[in-house]
C-alpha cells in the first residue's frame, strides 16, 4: 500500500495570537480568522469600546479572545505590555494608515505620521513578539499587513507607497535572521478592501474608475477576501514559507 501524504492541517489550536489595529478593517478581519481557527487572540487598539464590541462579537461566536487598548506607536508602552503576556506563536502586524494626495501637498508631519505608525511601530511591536518567541524557542509566524503599493507606485500614494516598500524589506531580513528560529516573516498583500481607512477614496468616481482599471476581477476587495490568508499563513501549512509576499490583489500587480 503506497503511503500517502497528509495535508499539513489549517487549525492553531493552543496556539496564541497577537494582532494590531484589530478593531476595524483588515485587522478585525484577521482576528477574526485566526479566532475561528482556535488561535486565543489579543486583540490590540485605540478605541476601547470598538475593541470590546469585537471582543464581545467574537466570543458570541465561540471564540477565545482578549482586548488590550495600546497606541502601538508608543513603542515604551506597547513593548511593556507584550512583556507582560506570555509568549505568542503569531504576530499579526497590521497596524497602519494613509495620508494620500500628491506630493506637493505633503507635509512633514503627514511623512511622520504615516512612517510611524507603518514602519517604525511595526518594526518594534516585532522586535517586542520576536524576543519572547526566541525564549520560548518553538517558532512562530509573523505576518506583516503590506499591500500591493508595496510592490508598485500609485496616485497620491508616494509616503504611503515608500512605507509599504519598507516593509517588505524588513520582511525579507526579518526572514534571513529568524530563520535559524524557526520563526517565518511574511507579508500579505491586499488591493484596495473596502475597510473604514478607504471610504474616502470610493468616494471620488474618477479613482474608483482607475481602481477598477487596474484589478483583473473586477470588483473590489472586501474584507473576507484577505481573511483566509493570515490563516494560512499562521498554520503549518505554510510551514515553508518565510520572506514571501501573499498577493491578494485581484490582478493588480500582473501586470
Amino acid at each position: 500500500m503506497i503511503k500517502l501524504p497528509t495535508t499539513p492541517s489549517m487549525r492553531l489550536d493552543n496556539r496564541r495570537a497577537f494582532v494590531t489595529g484589530a478593531s476595524r478593517g483588515i485587522g478585525l478581519g484577521a482576528a477574526v480568522a485566526l479566532a475561528e481557527a482556535g488561535a486565543y487572540v489579543v486583540l490590540a487598539a485605540r478605541s476601547s469600546a470598538e475593541l470590546a464590541q469585537v471582543v464581545d462579537a467574537i466570543r458570541a461566536r465561540g471564540g477565545a479572545c482578549e482586548a488590550v487598548e495600546v497606541d502601538v506607536t508608543d513603542v515604551g508602552r506597547v513593548t511593556q505590555i507584550i512583556e507582560n503576556y506570555a509568549a505568542f506563536d503569531i504576530l499579526v502586524n497590521n497596524a497602519g494608515t494613509n495620508r494620500p494626495g500628491p506630493m506637493h501637498e505633503m507635509t512633514l508631519e503627514d511623512f511622520d505620521a504615516v512612517m510611524n505608525l507603518n514602519v517604525r511601530a511595526a518594526y518594534f511591536v516585532a522586535k517586542a513578539v520576536v524576543k519572547k518567541m526566541q525564549l520560548k524557542g518553538r517558532g512562530g509566524s509573523i505576518i506583516n499587513t503590506s499591500s500591493q503599493m508595496g510592490h508598485v507606485g500609485g496616485i497620491d500614494r508616494t509616503i504611503y507607497s515608500a512605507s509599504k516598500h519598507a516593509i517588505e524589506g524588513l520582511t525579507r531580513a526579518l526572514a534571513i535572521e529568524l530563520g535559524k528560529d524557526k520563526i517565518r516573516v511574511n507579508t500579505i498583500c491586499p488591493t484596495f478592501i473596502r475597510t473604514p481607512m478607504t471610504e474616502k477614496t470610493f468616494a471620488n468616481p474618477a479613482l474608483v474608475e482607475w481602481i477598477h482599471s487596474k484589478i483583473k476581477l473586477g470588483r473590489i476587495g472586501e474584507i473576507e477576501d484577505v481573511m483566509g490568508a493570515f490563516v494560512f499563513l499562521a498554520s503549518d501549512a505554510a510551514a515553508m514559507m518565510t520572506g514571501s509576499s501573499l498577493m491578494i490583489d485581484g490582478g493588480w500587480t500582473a501586470g
